[in-house]
């Protein structure tokens, strides 16, 4: 099971139930008061200074407690922060002083009080917050009636809204008058804070540890997220208790940077031909890749970039897209690269394989289009874009006037135009049909030459004649069918092994491709690319492609079905097992591989449990004890007759044993085929 690319999910709140906060729209912070209270927020922040107590002139409006309370600050439908509601408790504080005559004889000449004593009375309340690394300061005007003006007695509150702030920061928090008249109250609190979360993956395993405090109580949610943005709601489990909608919350991503996850999202990918000329990238998540139309030419290497056409571009996944194209062609094909720096993957499609039947061999011209109506023709070919009418090597080069007589005279299919140019593919099936003609000139003539000869000389002719017969028949068994062996250089006496193998095949005989003898196609075009030119070749005429396991082949399948770690040296310079892997799987997982592939190892070097399971919906055969049925699984069924191939297996067997007696015999070797026995075999 591949492992999933999740989100994890933290929603705080009280237990049982998430705590529900209220939600503030838009950036402006905004002051209310008490009934029977007026109140106004200055605009912008102002200057904390506190300054010295200074006495009181007669009653005065003083704070007397701090209160908080989390709320959300919305700027969009799903973009909120936490934000801190402070409410501030007023009191009057003080009494009129009076004056020293009315204490002495009383106050009875005028019994109407003085005015100042029943006006309202307006304060000025400073708010301080400090929350690293934010320290803001607020000035709110509040006004009492004279009503509600009592000595002592509390006249309500006034609330702020709000100071932004993080989950799990220290806020404080003071308060005061200008001027003041008594010391600022001071108010701590420690917003809570999320729990400390650990994601690791083991294979298939994940695990996950979760520190929670007591005092608090968690909400966890596993979900997919399939697109940037909002969450999708089409797959969700809630590993605790419901969630409500706005809920304080967080998320990580833990296996965003995870290569193994890339490596199953990239497989799990396909490409899909939309009638007439659209195609959609299916994927079950978002992934990094980049696509750019290409043309594949028959048994010629790696498919070729036609950059005109379609750029190179990111590609947004299950979403329906256009080919620039006016016809499609079987060679016209899209290549996904994967646009993540740390892993290099491809996917490669011919979309139009399976409605217009296999490759062509056709020629693709380019067409530049200059200014005053300037256009040059250039052929696409392995070697790059060759001039129609130059001087160079090339099968283009040398039909370059043909090529363009054909293409004035409407035998080519245009693929492409725009004003810059176009694409033409143009069928090469008459040139190959005439020089399949010269051929067959000169087989008649040298045909008559040797009747006139056979004429002159019978008896002389009769023997050379009975010779040349059996050397036909040889070069004929010489051109058998086509096996393309993938190993993995474990070591040197390995490497020998399979190079004696690959030899003693040549001579059953069949056609062998073995990178020990391709090390200079190796390095020029790179393993991915040489296995899958190799690979076209070898299914395309009919042959096998063959795995050989050992314990670093078996290490690394078990690496790619995320089973086990890589295996030492496993990845040379020239490893072409290793690269190839990233398209044998698919034939495999597809039900692809039957009549294509078979497997083998060496006895004494493996276990036949040790072969992943896999692999064994093929054949695999165990050497040289096997061997009969192995020629015989490779020759087909037009192989020689039992007796025969007994002989040749013998033959091939004589071949292999000083190798792998060598290998064998080496210190470390010998017990490769015991560690990888059935305890150690296939996990997946």
């Amino acid at each position: 099971m591949p492992m999933p690319w999740f989100l994890l999910s933290l929603a705080l709140g009280r237990s049982p139930v998430v705590l529900s906060l209220e939600r503030l729209e838009g950036l402006q912070d905004a002051a209310r008061c008490s009934p029977g209270l007026s109140c106004h927020l200055w605009d912008g922040d102002v200057v904390c200074l506190p300054g010295s107590i200074v006495s009181a002139p007669g009653p005065v409006l003083v704070p007397t407690s701090l209160q908080t309370e989390l709320v959300r600050r919305c700027y969009q439908e799903t973009d909120c922060d936490l934000c801190v509601r402070v409410a501030v408790h007023l009191a009057v504080h003080g009494h009129w002083e009076k004056p020293e005559d009315e204490e002495k004889l009383g106050r009875a000449a005028d019994p109407e009080p003085e005015e100042p004593r029943n006006a309202s009375l307006q304060a000025q309340v400073v708010l301080s917050f400090q929350a690293y690394p934010t320290a803001r300061c607020v000035l709110l005007e509040v006004q009492v009636p004279a009503a509600l003006v009592q000595p002592g007695q509390s006249v309500g509150s006034v609330v702020f809204d709000c100071f932004e702030a993080a989950l799990g920061t220290e806020v404080q928090i003071w308060s005061y008058t200008q001027p003041r008249y008594q010391k600022e109250l001071n108010l701590t609190r420690q917003l809570p804070a999320l729990p400390w979360l650990s994601v690791t993956a083991d294979g298939d395993n994940v695990h996950l540890v979760l520190d929670v405090s007591e005092e608090q109580s968690f909400g966890l949610s596993l979900y997919w997220n399939q697109v940037q943005g909002p969450v999708k709601p089409w797959w969700h489990r809630n590993l605790a208790w419901p969630l409500e909608p706005d809920s304080v919350r967080t998320s990580i991503c833990p296996f965003t940077e995870d290569p193994r996850a890339h490596r199953n999202l990239w497989r799990a990918a396909r490409l899909q031909l939309l009638p007439p000329r659209g195609w959609r990238l299916d994927a079950p998540c978002s992934l990094h890749a980049q696509a750019t139309l290409c043309w594949q030419a028959p048994g010629r290497g790696p498919c070729q970039p036609l950059v005109p056409p379609l750029p190179r571009e990111n590609v947004t996944v299950n979403m329906a897209l256009e080919f620039p194209l006016l016809k499609g062609h079987p060679n016209l094909c899209v290549q996904q690269v994967s646009s993540w720096e740390k892993m290099q993957l491809q996917l490669q499609e011919c979309l139009w394989a399976d409605s217009l039947g296999p490759l062509k061999d056709d020629m693709l011209l380019v067409e530049a289009r200059g200014p005053q109506d300037n256009r040059s023709f250039c052929a696409l070919e392995p070697s790059g874009c060759t001039p129609l009418l130059s001087r160079a090597s090339t099968r283009a080069a040398r039909l370059g006037e043909q090529l363009l007589q054909d293409l004035h005279s409407g035998q080519c299919l245009q693929l492409w135009d725009d004003d810059l140019g176009a694409l033409w593919a143009c069928p090469m099936d008459k040139y190959i049909h005439q020089r399949w003609v010269l051929v067959w000139l000169a087989c008649l003539l040298f045909a008559a030459a040797l009747f006139l000869l056979f004429l002159l000389k019978k008896d002389h002719v009769k023997g050379w004649l009975r010779l040349l017969k059996e050397d036909i028949r040889a070069g004929a068994a010489a051109t058998g069918r086509a096996a393309l062996l993938l190993y993995s250089a474990d070591d040197a006496g390995f490497e020998r092994l399979v190079g004696a193998l690959a030899s003693a095949l040549c001579q059953v005989p069949l056609r062998v491709a073995v990178d020990l003898w391709s090390r200079r196609e190796l390095s020029a075009q790179g393993p991915l690319a040489w296995f899958h030119a190799q690979r076209r070749r070898t299914v395309q005429e009919g042959g096998l492609v063959v795995l050989i396991f050992s314990p670093g082949a078996v290490a690394l399948c078990h690496e790619w079905l995320q089973d086990a770690g890589p295996a030492p040296g496993a990845h040379g310079p020239h490893d072409a097992f290793a690269a190839s892997l990233s398209c044998v799987l698919p034939d495999f997982l597809q039900g692809r591989a039957p009549g294509r592939y078979v497997g083998a190892y060496f006895d004494g070097l493996l276990h036949a449990d040790a072969v992943p399971a896999l692999f064994r919906a093929v054949p695999v055969f165990s050497l040289p004890s096997q061997l009969p049925a192995f020629l015989g699984s490779l020759q087909g069924p037009r192989g020689p007759r039992p007796g025969r191939l007994g002989e040749r297996a013998e033959q091939v067997a004589r071949a292999l044993q000083p190798a792998l007696d060598s290998c064998l015999r080496t210190p470390g070797t010998a017990g490769m085929g015991r560690g990888m026995g059935p305890e150690a075999g296939d996990r997946t």
